[in-house]
Order: C-alpha cells, then structure tokens, then sequence
C-alpha cells in the first residue's frame, strides 16, 4: 500500500496563473516521465493492470512507480500553483487506484479538479497526467504524462471575449510528452481520460496547434511540389514561419469548435454518442470548417491580419492532407476534404492540367462560402425532416460532386435498405469506403505517404531540428 502523505493547500489564487519556467528543464520531469513510462506496458486496454499475466511484474514494482510519480509531481507542482488543487487530486487518485489493486482506473476527481480553461493566459504552462487514449493515436487508456503551454495571445483573447464566445476552448502546444502522445494526435479531450462516469458537462478542451502547423507545413510544401502548385506569397509565409501558422490555427480552432453548437441541426461528433453514416460526420466537420472560412472573410474585411493565413490554411490543409491521410475506413475528414476538392474543380476554381494544380484563388474564396451556404441549407431543411431522409438528402449532396463506390447499397436509393429497421441499422449497410478516392488523390496518396508517415509525433520542435 502507498502511504499518503500531505501537499501544501496551495490553491490557484494564492498564486495567480503566470508563466514560469520551463518544467521539462526541470530534473524531475525526466524521472517522472520515466515512471509513467515503466508502468504503461503493464496496463490492459482497460487502463487495468492484471498481475497473473504472462510477463507482469511484481505489484510491489508498479507502486514503487506510482510512488516515484508521486514524487516527482509534488517537486514539480510548486511550478504550476495555478494546478495546484488538481496535482491534490491527482495524486489521491493515484493512490486509491494503487490501493485497490490497479484495476480499471478512475480519475474522476482529479479531471473534475482539472479547470484549465479557468485562467488562460498565454505561455501558461500545465502537468497533465491520466490514464486516457488518445484520438488517432494510442486506442488504449494508458497512463500519459504530457506539459503543454497554453496559445492566448491577447488579439485571439479579444475576439473570444466579444465575437466568438467558446469558454471551454483551450489552444495548446507540447512541450514533451509520454508515448500516447508520439502519434499523430493533436487534441487533449477529457472524454478520452478513465472515469466512473462522464461528468454532465466538460469544462475545457485542448487543441495542439504546433502540431498541426508544423504537420500543416511539412505535408502542403511536399504536396506544392508535386502538384507543381505555386502559391501566392503570402500563403508562402506559412510554410516557413511556425509561430504564424500556429496562431492561424489556434483562430481556426477556436471558431470550428464553437461551431460545433450553434446553428441549425449541430452536433459534436466527439461529444455526442449518436450512429449516423460517416458523411453526416464529414458534412459537419466541413460545415465548422466552411464556417471559420466564412468568418475569416469577414475579419480580413476589418484588418485581422491572420485572417487571410485562416483561407489559406483551411482549403489547403483540405485538400491536400485530410483526403490522403488515415484509413479508408470511414474517414469522414477524408471525405469532407474531398468534398471541397471536387466541388472546386467542378466549378472551375481549381485546375489539373498537365500535371500541375492551379488555383484562382478568388473563385476560390466564393465557392467555399457557396459551398458553406448548400450545406446550411441541408441542415436548415432537415429540421422539418425525418432522420432517414434527411441522411439521403445529405448523401445526394455528397454523391452530387463524389462518385459512390459502384457497389454501394445506399447509391440504389431508398428502395434497395429494408426500411422496417430503425435508422441505426441501415448504418450497416454504408460500406467502409463509400466514396473512394479520384484517380487524382489516388496519385497523391502514394507520392505523400513517406511525408504523410513522417509527421506521426511531430511537434514545432521537430520542425526546428529538422531545418537545422
């Protein structure tokens, strides 16, 4: 059993938020991410640790790690006084899950004590430690251990605070991190952490905005010279300076979240627990998009400078690495940036001739807000539809610019599903590649796989090591 011992009753207004230095400097970081580290592969799925396994150590050893996460935690946390009332927690359900013999772990209270969005501040630092999985990377709900510094420069601050109310919202960057973090993941979401039950409401969520930027670079300069695009100058400028497409990001974030609740007909594919066919998803992680678009617009009129880098980024970042990026198997990013691709070349904005893609870049900016406003359109008219219905008026929007795989059961129309089941079932019968990729992503895939493959964990760091 671990003996508990007492932290300082430190709390957050004793010290207010302010950015200190760096943890992952500090000597203790390193011995703790060894710790969490040294513990991870004895863990189930389940986060649980089955010590009659083939192969698992000694449940004396698994505390004595626990123990020295303890401690290196409690070095560290005088850092981060703002967390302080989450490192007590932290560290009680350490303990307790240690002391009732590592099972399927529950860190309730330390998630709930965990309020980082609380006090944003920019350069702020937090010591986040759970057993979670991570979106599209580790599936499992290991123990992670990974710090990151809080993206809120006051420009973006304004505009959350007078336009763009999003209070949970929360960009971040890494600073290091335990392997469930070595992926391609680019979000720290509480709904992925092991708990007893999910709260009523979340509190916060945490996008990585370096490594989407710097994933952002390396994967459109490959895609540029292979499709021998040429970009205008100030796209250019994204490719080369990672603290600008990080705040470009961090604005296009932070719209496409609240996005996610407001309107006609949304919903957050992560927050609700609903089975559609993965092109509603598609459309509604396309709609958030086409809305920052819309409203990036809108601040280039009034003279936001990032602005125009938003335009920039969404229809390149769509076009070029959401299609080819993952599996086929329901990808519904994939789709939505497929989606955008076709709907572009069939309108005349973007052209593939003798082997190189060209853009006009006005035509361009018009037909994504068309492209936004037919999608509105579909939500608007399907709160005076049925569910089945409005999931084949969405799919004939789809299928309109995209081609259906020929052996699509939904391509045949109403008439070929058994209409008797209940909506979920006839999900079913959506076949894992609805819509394959054109001969033109075809080519893209194989010619960007390597570049693709080689962003898995990449963070700015990464960038700046690799230019050196």
């Amino acid at each position: 059993m671990i003996m508990p011992e007492t932290l300082a009753p430190t709390t957050a207004e004793e010290y207010p938020p302010t950015p200190a230095a760096r943890v992952v400097d500090h000597p203790a970081w390193p011995r703790l991410k060894h710790a969490v580290e040294a513990v991870r592969p004895a863990q189930s799925p389940d986060g649980s640790i089955d010590f009659d396994a083939e192969g698992a150590p000694p449940r004396a050893a698994v505390e004595r790690d626990i123990e020295r996460v303890i401690t290196e935690l409690r070095t560290l946390s005088p850092l981060l006084p703002h967390d302080a009332a989450y490192h007590r927690a932290l560290e009680s359900d350490l303990r307790r899950w240690a002391d009732e013999g590592f099972g399927v772990p529950d860190f309730l209270d330390s998630l709930l004590a965990f309020r980082p969005a609380e006090h944003r501040a920019d350069g702020l630092q937090h010591l986040v430690l759970f057993p979670m999985y991570t979106q599209n990377g580790n599936p499992d709900r290991n123990l992670e251990a990974v710090v990151v510094r809080v993206v809120w420069p006051e420009w973006l601050a304004e505009l959350e605070r007078t336009r763009y109310d999003n209070p949970m919202f929360l960009g971040i960057t890494f600073e290091d991190f335990t392997p469930g973090y070595d992926t391609n993941s680019a979000v720290l979401f509480p709904e992925t952490i092991a708990v007893r039950e999910a709260p009523e409401r979340f509190s916060w969520g945490g996008i990585f905005c370096d490594r989407e930027a710097a994933r952002f670079r390396k994967v459109v300069a490959a895609a540029g010279e292979v499709t021998s695009l040429a970009l205008p100058e100030d796209a250019q400028g994204l490719l080369t300076d990672q603290e600008r497409t990080q705040h470009t990001f961090v604005l296009w974030d932070m719209i496409h979240d609240r996005t996610h609740s407001h309107g006609d007909l949304p919903f957050d594919p992560f927050m609700i627990k609903q089975r559609q066919p993965f092109w509603m998803y598609g459309l509604e992680e396309l709609r958030c998009d086409l809305t920052a678009f819309h409203e990036a617009v809108r601040l280039e009129r009034e003279g936001l400078p990032q602005a125009r880098d938003v335009q920039y980024a969404i229809l390149l970042d769509r076009i070029f690495r959401f299609p080819v990026t993952g599996a086929r198997n329901r990808n519904y990013d994939g789709l939505g940036g497929q989606l955008l691709f076709a709907y572009l070349h069939q309108n005349g904005a973007l052209q593939w001739t003798d082997n190189r893609l060209s853009i006009d870049w006005e035509h361009a900016r018009a037909l994504t807000v068309r492209l936004r406003e037919e999608i509105e359109t579909l939500y608007r008219l399907g709160i005076d539809r049925p569910k089945i219905v409005h999931w084949f008026k969405a799919y004939e929007l789809v299928s309109a610019y995209l081609s259906p795989h020929p052996g699509s059961t939904w391509a045949k129309g109403p008439e070929a599903l058994d209409l008797s089941q209940p909506p979920r079932k006839l999900v079913d019968d959506v076949l894992p590649d609805e819509f394959p990729l054109s001969l033109f992503y075809e080519a893209l895939a194989k010619k960007l796989r390597k570049v693709i493959e080689s962003t898995r964990g990449i963070t700015a760091d990464t960038t700046v090591r690799q230019a050196a």
